[in-house]
């Protein structure tokens, strides 16, 4: 971009562009800080889940008979019965235990004070988009749905989800903040 020319002595100060804000008038969260919430809230999900799917593995595993002892007559159907369908229903529950140690965590801790630990680390908060309502169960609810139950059953919407409030005009919302109808913002230190 030029800029027409200056009388001697004088410059062109550059200015900073202003800082996006919630309708509240609070500043809004950048990417990289969202980003990092997220990554810190999944490894704690993460080491509690395998805290309890280790012992769990351990167990089944020992408890299930020795794969070798299956001779070829009994045909598939006993390996079927005996093997393989107490590692898949093993799975399922595992499965089903995470999601509801993501909604605990997720919903009910936020819903709370619109924060969980990757977010109060790193100075953020989900709120409302309109500044006379508080964060209520269902705002928090709708927000776990589709980050957590598109972004695991659509291929490529987790991504898609997050980079969403990259080019989101005005207030830097990913697809589940629009769905919820909320904001994160930045809390004063």
């Amino acid at each position: 971009m030029t800029y027409p020319p200056l009388p001697p002595g004088y410059f062109y100060v550059p200015v900073r562009p202003p800082v996006p804000t919630s309708p509240g008038g609070l500043p809004l969260a950048d990417f990289g800080t969202r980003l990092a919430a997220y990554i810190i809230d999944v490894a704690v999900l993460s080491l509690v889940a395998v805290v309890f799917a280790v012992p769990a593995f351990f167990v089944l595993f020992t408890s299930l008979p020795d794969p070798e002892q299956f001779a070829y007559d009994d045909g598939p159907s006993r390996m079927f019965s005996e093997f393989l369908v107490p590692i898949l229903l093993f799975e399922l529950v595992l499965y089903v235990a995470v999601l509801i140690l993501y909604y605990l965590y997720v919903v009910e801790y936020m819903h709370r004070s619109g924060q969980t630990i990757g977010k109060k680390a790193m100075k953020i908060r989900v709120i409302p988009l309109d500044p006379g309502k508080r964060l209520t169960r269902g705002m928090a609810a709708k927000r776990y749905l589709i980050e957590y139950g598109c972004g695991t059953f659509v291929p490529f919407f987790s991504y898609v989800d997050g980079l969403w409030q990259l080019w989101d005009k005005p207030y830097q919302q990913a697809l589940h903040d629009k769905v919820a109808q909320t904001v994160v913002v930045k809390v004063s230190p």
